[in-house]
């Protein structure tokens, strides 16, 4: 019998290695599985790289993670925020690499690596310091630039609801990087608030199929000051 939902966090992250590759899904705070990057935390794994659109805000979840010095490099489109104070003082103190992507680049060479493209052109970045040492190309009188997939070793994404057999479901714009960098790593790890019975979803709903899901947490909702709870952001 199929079985994805892990007991706990911690049986879930076992086995990630030093030096891994890590996708994590968000987009800003929206869709970040800040439970997760929490279980990495604890799980002792280092000189990560980390893909991600952003590179953390204030002192949880990614910026949690980066000053843990737990991160070797991080890959993004918009390392600095207002409060991106943990990056900044890594970054410029050289405790850190960064490689800047495009934030439509970022989602399509994730997206190259689960639908196992070898490379592609694109014309962003090119004439600007993103393209040196680039190879580029004329193709019907545009230049490109070639982009190289980026593949995981682990994805650490959250979901809203999923089944035992890792059936995912997201909501709203907290779906984000969660579907393609499932389908990009060797190892997916989804939190959720809700786990349904085999068969709830509509299978045209499904947005990803447990074929790309290892294991399924279960996480609570973060309750409020006020003694209520937030929405999956």
């Amino acid at each position: 019998m199929i079985d994805k939902i892990a007991p706990s966090i911690a049986d879930a992250m076992a086995g990630i290695q030093d030096g891994a590759t890590v996708l994590i899904g968000g987009f800003g705070t929206a869709g970040i599985p800040l439970e997760l990057i929490d279980g990495l935390i604890a799980q002792g794994a280092k000189d990560l790289t980390v893909v991600n659109n952003n590179a953390g805000n204030g002192e949880t979840g990614l910026a949690a993670l980066l000053k843990a010095g737990r991160v070797r490099k991080i890959i993004c489109s918009f390392p600095r925020q207002v409060d991106s104070q943990v990056f900044d003082g890594l970054y410029r103190s050289g405790k850190l690499e960064l490689e800047l992507v495009p934030q439509g680049n970022l989602a399509e060479r994730i997206r190259a690596a689960g639908a196992g493209i070898g490379a592609f052109f694109c014309p962003t970045g090119y004439g600007t310091q993103l393209a040196d040492g680039r190879e580029t190309r004329e193709i019907d009188g545009k230049q490109y630039v070639l982009e190289y997939p980026i593949h995981g070793d682990v994805a650490l994404i959250k979901a809203e609801a999923g089944d035992r057999w890792g059936n995912l479901l997201y909501r709203k714009a907290a779906r984000n990087f969660g579907p393609v960098m499932a389908m990009a790593s060797k190892k997916t790890i989804a939190t959720v608030h809700e786990v349904v019975e085999l068969g709830s979803f509509d299978p045209e709903a499904i947005v990803t199929p447990g074929v790309f899901v290892h294991h399924v947490v279960k996480v609570e909702r973060v309750a409020t000051q006020a003694g209520g709870f937030k929405k999956a952001a």
